[in-house]
């Protein structure tokens, strides 16, 4: 995950400066709505932050329509086809689904990267 992120209910914000506007901002990462929020210091950019996802929550419950989710549990892959049929085989030969020996694979590299930070 992204070095500088702001967590609030869920919702994961990114960080960045503005030099020539001297101002932080951000907006609400991994949801398709955009939700951004920007502050002159650190302290005001959390709250600010914070307030920006509570009130995408009370708009998406004005409109009568579910907040999207940060992370669904599905995502798209593109890879090689000699790959894609590889991992299908490997998947077969051990009678599991692509899907769990993807999310195995992936499993070993995130605990993998999260060793050697």
């Amino acid at each position: 995950m992204k070095n500088n992120l702001l967590h609030y209910k869920g919702y994961y914000g990114s960080v960045e400066y503005s030099a020539e506007d001297h101002v932080f901002f951000g907006k609400i990462e991994y949801i398709n709505d955009l939700v951004t929020f920007e502050a002159t210091d650190v302290d005001g950019l959390h709250q600010a932050f914070q307030d920006a996802v509570d009130q995408y929550l009370a708009r998406c419950e004005q409109l009568q329509r579910a907040p999207q989710k940060t992370f669904k549990g599905r995502f798209n892959v593109r890879i090689a086809p000699e790959l894609h049929k590889q991992a299908s085989l490997v998947a077969a030969q051990h009678h599991i689904s692509l899907n769990k020996l993807v999310e195995q694979a992936i499993s070993h590299e995130v605990a993998r990267y999260d060793h050697s930070s």
